[in-house]
């Protein structure tokens, strides 16, 4: 497994061209809208007699409606043509656009400049599938998570660049305007030259039949998804972090306004703020996962979501209060003025967090859609995904709409959805218990363990095979499926199932109860089935051969239950061991449970090794304890 840093695929040419060309996309993106909303803002009378609360909320929509409408043809482009060729045509489009843009900036035309958001929308909606589908074909699976995380860092990057450059330059006399206009042009050319480097990118599907009947599309693409639940969760999760997203980036320029009574720089700050922490969420993504797709964080980031985004409106409050009390809520207030008043830090501290869980919320989704699903029809999923990104994010305005049409102040708001985060996350991960499951092992496995793997990477990525493990403590398995990039179904005693908690863990993993012969030989023969079933479907097994925890920290006497296994199911082998966990709080030795644990000391170490697979002529119970005895040597 590579453990390069991400930032090492920024000089290689099978990233790098494709890094920038989207970096430039984003930032060009938000260099105009937000120009667009910021003179809005705060000159809407030269401008529109228009609500200028009802434009924030209607230029996002508008810019993710094309998303709705052409998602379903632009992954199937994706899908037929070759990407590079794709996002070169693409970036031909923004420049077309920005000239329309520009005549709009020019001749003061609102209509001409709304029209061009839609029209980026559009490019965006084009540019989608080519983005998510790019990256599975040119990096190995141990570098999606870094190179994920790098793009959303750098996507997040290119929104802060541009919505700080946007609202600088637009409010700039006495050429605000034009540099605006003839900005976006420039940036969509240099945009242009980098699409260029793009290297070959191969079709997945060339021989396609492209259905230019959107609506029938959309509804292949969504069922085609639903059959891979995992995946099509994932998509739902995915489109509500948008709609979470689009809610709050949509209140900032009037929350700056009337709330914080700061100037267009402190709407920047919060710009500048949020962004930089989904960029440290993302790349924080690739540390936390130890380089693999690790669908644990998801939870992670959806908690930080609701606490961050809840704590935003008692600090929104209390700030509001503070200003009050100093009888300073009559003057405006620039980023340096705001950054000193009580309760500023609270409230940018809020931000970032909510930032930073973000990012941990959505770069573990985006690896686990590309690497779950049918590389052949990746960049339909994709495309799928977007279209539901974008309902999310037009009811989101819809519904930001309403609450402000009831009298909802935006801290309330702020709160509204905060609450709506949490009730959505535990639906989704009722409905798909891996992802708790996974939150788990890497919570236990990062706080009361520190957890080594060595040559974990020779877990299969995908395929049947069986692995084996000395039987050590009752969290051997969650530590094993922290460490594993896929899904493991393990073979447990039935009595473990009787345990509170670990029961719900184990059943909830979907592990298979077995007992021995004589005390339910039943159980026992629906295991050897349910596992056969599960190697057919290509699934993981893992087994602990030794029938019981040890009592000693030696280990038992290996049963000859594999035998049986393989006699149906001829997969490889695999031989783990656990070492460093004896004397853990949930081993069976002798004496007082707590008082090894203090004597192990908080953070102990333990490590999880992997040795080579064997064929199934190559088992024998005597030889895979030998194996998994030379694994784990002295340390116990």
């Amino acid at each position: 497994m590579s453990q390069q840093s991400q930032f090492s695929l920024l000089k290689q040419r099978r990233f790098a061209p494709f890094f920038w060309t989207q970096f430039l996309g984003a930032f060009n993106d938000n260099v105009f809208k937000t120009a667009l909303l910021t003179i809005l803002t705060y000159d809407a009378l030269q401008w529109t007699d228009l609500d200028v609360g009802l434009l924030n909320n209607l230029i996002p929509g508008l810019f993710i409606l094309p998303f709705v409408l052409f998602s379903a043809t632009s992954g199937q482009l994706a899908d037929k043509f070759e990407k590079g060729m794709v996002a070169r045509k693409v970036k031909l489009l923004e420049i077309a656009i920005m000239v329309v843009a520009a005549t709009g900036w020019m001749t003061h035309n609102l209509w001409l400049l709304i029209a061009a958001v839609a029209g980026m929308g559009i490019h965006s909606t084009l540019f989608g599938p080519v983005k998510y589908a790019y990256l599975p074909q040119h990096l190995r699976t141990d570098e999606l998570i870094g190179g994920n995380g790098v793009i959303e860092m750098g996507t997040f990057v290119g929104i802060l660049l541009g919505e700080i450059l946007g609202a600088m330059l637009v409010v700039h006399k006495p050429w605000g305007i034009e540099l605006v206009a003839g900005g976006t042009i420039v940036i969509a050319i240099i945009g242009w030259l980098t699409s260029l480097r793009i290297p070959h990118s191969p079709a997945p599907e060339p021989e396609l039949t492209i259905n230019w009947n959107p609506a029938t599309e959309t509804v292949r693409n969504i069922s085609f998804s639903k059959q891979n639940r995992p995946v099509f969760l994932s998509l739902l999760g995915n489109s509500w972090f948008w709609f979470y997203g689009a809610i709050v980036l949509a209140q900032f320029p009037l929350y700056a306004k009337n709330y914080l009574h700061g100037d267009h720089s402190v709407f920047v700050l919060l710009l500048t703020i949020f962004s930089f922490g989904i960029g440290a969420g993302s790349l924080l993504c690739e540390r936390l996962s130890g380089h693999k797709v690790e669908i644990g964080l998801v939870p992670f980031g959806a908690i930080g979501l609701s606490v961050f985004g809840f704590d935003l409106y008692l600090s929104s409050v209390a700030y509001t209060h503070a200003l009050e009390a100093a009888a300073g809520a009559a003057q405006t207030l620039d980023a340096a003025g705001f950054f000193h008043q009580t309760g500023s830090h609270r409230v940018l501290f809020d931000i970032v967090m909510i930032g930073i869980f973000g990012g941990l919320y959505i770069v573990p989704l985006f690896a686990l859609i590309q690497t779950r699903c049918d590389p052949k029809h990746l960049s339909r999923t994709i495309a799928g995904m977007n279209i539901m990104n974008a309902l999310f994010m037009v009811v989101a305005s819809l519904a930001a709409m309403l609450m402000l049409k009831q009298g909802f102040t935006i801290p309330e708001i702020f709160m509204a959805t905060a609450i709506l985060n949490a009730i959505v996350a535990i639906y989704i991960f009722s409905l798909v218990p891996e992802f708790l499951m996974r939150f788990i092992a890497w919570l236990l496995i990062h706080t009361i363990h520190r957890v080594k793997g060595v040559n974990t990477d020779r877990i299969p990525a995908e395929g049947a095979a069986i692995l084996v493990c000395n039987h050590v403590s009752y969290m051997d398995a969650i530590v094993i499926m922290g460490s594993s990039p896929r899904p493991i179904r393990f073979v447990m005693d039935h009595r473990i199932f009787k345990i509170p908690f670990l029961s719900w863990v184990f059943k909830t993993a979907k592990a298979i109860p077995i007992a021995p012969a004589k005390e339910d030989p039943w159980t026992m023969e629906k295991a050897y089935i349910d596992i056969a079933q599960a190697l057919h479907e290509g699934e993981l097994v893992c087994i602990f051969p030794e029938g019981k925890l040890t009592t000693t920290g030696d280990m038992n006497e290996f049963k000859g239950g594999i035998m049986k296994m393989l006699e149906r199911s001829p997969v490889p082998v695999f031989p783990m061991a656990l070492r460093g966990l004896w004397g853990s709080f949930l081993t069976r030795g002798k004496g007082n449970p707590f008082e090894r644990s203090f004597r192990r000391g908080p953070f102990s170490k333990l490590e999880l090794a992997v040795g080579e697979s064997l064929t199934a002529a190559q088992v024998s119970p005597i030889i895979l304890q030998e194996k998994v005895l030379a694994l784990r040597g002295d340390w116990r």
